[in-house]
C-alpha cells in the first residue's frame, strides 16, 4: 500500500520565479494595468521549462507561468553535475556561453541563467552573457542552449548513425 502511494505521488518540482514585472497599455479610458511574469519549472534531474506569461494580478501571472512551464519542460542530456560539452545559447541579440566546470566549482553565473541551470539540476557550470542582457532574452537563449546539449556518445562521433531505409522496413 506504501508502495503504491509513493508511486503515484509526483515529484516535488523546482519552481523558480526569475522577475516579475508591471506593464501598461495605455487605452482611450486611462492606463490598463497587468503583470508579466517571467519562470522557471524544473526537477533537478535533467529536466527543465521556461514561460512567460501576462495577467491582471501578480498571483494569476505567477500561476500561469508556472503551469505553462511545466507543460514546456524537456529533457536535457547532463553530464554527472554538469554539461557534457560548451555550447552557445541565442535569443535574440541575447548569446550565454556555457563551459563544463570540475566539480565543486559551482554555478559561475548571472541571476536568470542561475535559476535555469538550478532548476536543470546542473550544479558545476561557467557561463557568459555576451549581447543583451535582458532578462527574458537570457533566460530564453540559456534554455535553447540546454536543449543543443549531446550526450557524449554523440559528441564523440558527430553525428547520430543514419538508419537506412531497408533498417526501417520501408
Amino acid at each position: 500500500m506504501a508502495e503504491e502511494i509513493l508511486e503515484t505521488q509526483e515529484k516535488e518540482l523546482i519552481k523558480k520565479t526569475v522577475k516579475i514585472s508591471r506593464v501598461s497599455k495605455v487605452v482611450k479610458g486611462g492606463k490598463r494595468m497587468s503583470f508579466t511574469a517571467i519562470c522557471v519549472v524544473g526537477d533537478g534531474e535533467g529536466h527543465v521549462g521556461v514561460a512567460k506569461c501576462k495577467g491582471s494580478d501578480v498571483r494569476i501571472a505567477l500561476d500561469k507561468a508556472f503551469k505553462k512551464a511545466e507543460q514546456n519542460m524537456v529533457k536535457i542530456n547532463v553530464h554527472g553535475t554538469t554539461i557534457p560539452h560548451t555550447v552557445i545559447g541565442r535569443q535574440c541579440r541575447s548569446f550565454v556561453l556555457m563551459k563544463p566546470a570540475r566539480p565543486g566549482t559551482g554555478i559561475i553565473a548571472s541571476q536568470p541563467v542561475r535559476a535555469v541551470l538550478e532548476a536543470c539540476g546542473i550544479n558545476d557550470v561557467l557561463t557568459k552573457c555576451i549581447g543583451s542582457r535582458n532578462i527574458m532574452n537570457v533566460c530564453f537563449a540559456t534554455f535553447k542552449g540546454l536543449l543543443q546539449l549531446k550526450r557524449p556518445d554523440e559528441k564523440l562521433t558527430g553525428k547520430k548513425e543514419k538508419v537506412s531505409k531497408e533498417e526501417k522496413g520501408e
